[in-house]
């Protein structure tokens, strides 16, 4: 388990990020990350969810013209 301290940042709140922690999810100063919500709290990624939506209905269209994709492939 991690710690994590919030500290005022203009009119605005921060947490500060130990390396070990920026490390886990692979970002650094200036990144992005995603706070959606999980059964019993919130989940942390700099992963875009809505990304992941829009590439399950890109993938879904492609199986569904799986053989048009095939011959404009020739």
């Amino acid at each position: 388990m991690v710690k994590l301290k919030l500290t005022r940042i203009g009119n605005s709140v921060g947490a500060v990020f130990p390396k070990e922690v920026l490390a886990q999810l692979k970002v650094d100063k200036g990144d992005t990350l995603f706070v959606t919500e999980a059964p019993g709290g919130v989940l942390i990624t700099p992963y875009d969810p809505s990304l992941e939506e829009e590439l399950a209905a890109g993938r879904s269209f492609m199986a569904a013209y799986r053989d048009t994709f095939h011959q404009l492939a020739k």
